[in-house]
């Protein structure tokens, strides 16, 4: 027994020992060393190499790009821990996708995160380092080879080299990483993404204002036919390569961030010359002998965006192996002949949001107002689309949601400073995640579903003898749950008016001939055989006053701006302004949705029939509802701030209100059998939101996908 017990213990301690190892002996055979330079990954003209153990091993790039917040935080203030990163990347391996982006420099528990991770992970996670560039300088010179912007780039390229190598000391400065990086991650960077989404005004400005400098030849880079903004991107990568082959004897693949606003390709039919005047072409920047991993393309690219993807003639005729209209994949095919070198697709997805901010006319493939399922096959189908034509590589947008997040056509409905504190279900660009935040500690305080037991410790605000409605709320909804005695969803109606402010609202609704018992600026309107909705006084029609009254792009109807008109109207978003197609000679007139159209489902992620657009549930007699809160006109409901009256303050402007009334009426064959008071529902304000981490089942769709795809 104590021989065999002996003989156990060596066992394990040899395990232990060889897993302890491990890490050392894989970084050691995992760099690939050339005349005196070593580098873990290299490109030739169309994929990515890792040295794997002694060789090179061909991989088509799958992964995440991670933002830089979390609810209740925005991005300067670099809230996300080190148990976040590790729980993250472990989630994030087990998906299949061994590689993340990120866009500038982060705190040093990101990078002690992704060292203790590799250290013990069979499986390495391997990172694009991103560099950004300070955009208020952008604004403020509108010229790359100002020496503000151009050297304040180097230094954050230099600053960002001695991170990865664990050998940087930041002080602390309001709005960016500080610490003492220590970890040494430089075996697992697998490229550098330099630079941002560039304003094609810079890049005009730019040339224009440097036309003299037209080439660059440095030691490792040089252009050939460059512009004067390529000549900025060429100097500046060659510092990049050089300052780590001088310092580290490293060196990694190297790109520039492009988007579809700036590439190389002409399009006729853009509506908007802004999308199509600049180009940014990285086929200008060559790369010398002495650069021995070689240079990448990197785009962001959309299937809703610019505008010429539903226009142009040869992308809305394209068909793809299914015979289906897939405007994505001629882009893709167009954009890929340009370059000699590996093109990356560092952007893509779509948002799981409830509000959308524009459309792709032919595939569906929107920018918002898609449920999480749809968002997990649309992203699927892109990385299908990118990896069939060839590219080296996709990275999702992104890996979590970010409240934090704006965008064009809600910007002016919310209050940029309160932005990160509550979660925005019209704001498309916070739902990009295929990690959720939702609201709550553990679980939300309700799911839509037509499970009542979620209400079963609330008082009714409204108790009749045919109808109690109960309320609550939390960082990203209204709930409201009414129990209506002998309810058909079949044949009868629910209204529930809400009073929002006390500047508007009507005591009547013309359309349905209903009264109310306070001024309701919004009416719930649960109507099986017309479709549900939520409707507003016209007075209160922020969308009517932005489009009409300020940017005179929709027909002005005086008879929407008198109070108490008894006018209710459809809330919409803006999908676009009017568009004037030159190719076509043709003008399209501004497009919009009806955003307060409200969908029936079950709103419970646990369940099989998970619909996360579900608006409202009926079982029987028992209906719920979650109300966005941007749909109440609530600007922030942190601090219990909605629009005041635009019209008598000649702008949108907050105003603080104690609550929102609540009443709830029912019509049988459109005769009222219940019309309650409307009474007061208040709720605590706060500075520190709770949330909880869902993975949506984009991810497990995309889990597959990720398998499936570059083996």
């Amino acid at each position: 027994m104590k021989k065999f017990i002996i003989i156990l213990s060596i066992i394990v301690l040899s395990a232990f020992l060889s897993y302890k190892s491990m890490f050392l002996i894989r970084n050691k055979v995992s760099l690939y060393t050339g005349d005196g330079i070593s580098y873990m990954s290299k490109v030739d003209d169309k994929s990515f190499y890792i040295y794997k153990y002694g060789k090179w091993e061909k991989s088509f790039v799958k992964g995440v790009n991670i933002g830089a917040a979390k609810p209740g935080s925005f991005p300067g203030e670099l809230t996300i821990t080190k148990d976040d990163y590790l729980r993250w990347f472990k989630e994030i391996s087990d998906m299949d996708a061994d590689t993340i982006r990120v866009y500038t420099i982060l705190n040093p528990v990101f990078y002690d995160a992704l060292y203790d991770y590799n250290k013990s992970a069979l499986k390495p996670i391997y990172v694009f380092q991103g560099v950004w560039v300070n955009e208020d300088d952008i604004s403020k010179f509108q010229d790359a080879h100002n020496p503000i912007i151009k050297d304040g780039f180097k230094e954050d390229i230099k600053t960002l080299i001695d991170i990865i190598h664990g050998n940087a000391n930041l002080p602390e400065q309001n709005g960016h990483a500080s610490g003492v990086y220590t970890k040494d991650v430089s075996p697992y960077v697998m490229g550098w993404i330099l630079g941002i989404e560039w304003d094609p005004d810079l890049v005009e400005n730019t040339n224009k204002v440097n036309s003299k400098i037209t080439s660059f030849d440095g030691k490792y880079l040089h252009t050939e036919n460059a512009s004067p903004f390529e000549a900025f991107l060429a100097e500046c990568g060659d510092y990049a390569i050089d300052y780590e082959t001088a310092k580290y004897k490293m060196q990694r693949p190297l790109s520039f961030t492009n988007w579809v606003t700036t590439d190389p390709l002409k399009h006729p039919n853009e509506p908007l010359a802004n999308e199509d005047k600049a180009e940014v072409n990285t086929e200008h920047i060559k790369a010398n002998t002495s650069f021995k991993p070689g240079l990448f393309a990197s785009y962001h690219i959309y299937p809703y965006y610019p505008d010429f993807m539903n226009y142009q003639h040869d992308y809305a005729t394209y068909k793809d192996e299914d015979g289906k209209i897939n405007t994505y994949k001629a882009y893709l095919k167009d954009l890929i002949k340009e370059h000699t070198v590996p093109v990356l697709v560092a952007e893509f997805g779509i948002p799981a949001s409830r509000g959308s901010a524009h459309e792709n006319i032919h595939m569906g493939y929107n920018q918002g107002n898609v449920d999480e399922s749809s968002q997990g096959k649309m992203d699927a189908a892109m990385l299908k689309d990118i990896y069939d034509e060839g590219y080296a590589g996709g990275l999702v947008f992104t890996w979590q949601d970010e409240w934090f997040k704006r965008t064009w056509n809600t910007m002016d409905l919310d209050l940029p400073e309160r932005r990160a504190y509550w979660s925005n279900a019209q704001t498309n660009e916070q739902e990009f995640g295929i990690l959720a935040f939702d609201p709550g500690k553990e679980k939300s305080i309700c799911y839509v579903d037509g499970d009542i037991s979620d209400w079963k410790n609330d008082k009714p605000l409204i108790d009749t003898s045919n109808m109690k409605l109960y309320t609550k709320s939390d960082e990203k909804y209204l709930y409201i749950m009414g129990d209506v005695k002998g309810f058909d969803f079949e044949s009868d109606k629910l209204f529930i008016p809400i009073d929002i402010t006390p500047n508007s609202g009507n005591l009547t609704y013309n359309d349905y001939n209903l009264t109310f018992s306070r001024p309701a600026d919004m009416v719930v309107v649960l109507d099986k055989k017309n479709g549900s909705r939520i409707v507003t006084d016209s007075y209160y029609d922020v969308f009517y006053y932005m489009y009409a009254k300020q940017l005179k792009m929709i027909d002005e109807n005086p008879s929407y701006e008198k109070k108490n008109s008894g006018i209710f109207n459809p809330i919409y978003l803006c999908l676009n302004r009017a568009l004037y197609l030159p190719e076509d000679k043709t003008t399209i007139p501004l497009q919009k949705y009806e955003t307060g159209k409200l969908v029936q489902g079950d709103g419970n992620p646990d369940h099989k029939d998970y619909n996360s657009l579900t608006d409202y549930a009926v079982n029987g007699d028992k209906i719920e509802i979650r109300i966005p809160w941007q749909l109440l006109d609530v600007m922030d409901p942190s601090t219990k701030m909605v629009m005041d009256d635009f019209y008598n303050k000649n702008q949108i402007t907050a105003t603080k209100i104690p609550g929102v009334y609540i009443g709830g009426i029912v019509t049988k064959n459109n005769v009222i059998t219940e019309n309650t008071s409307m009474e007061l529902y208040s709720w605590d304000e706060w500075d520190v939101p709770t949330y909880h981490e869902r993975l949506k089942p984009s991810y497990y769709i995309l889990k597959d996908a990720f398998k499936s795809i570059g083996h």
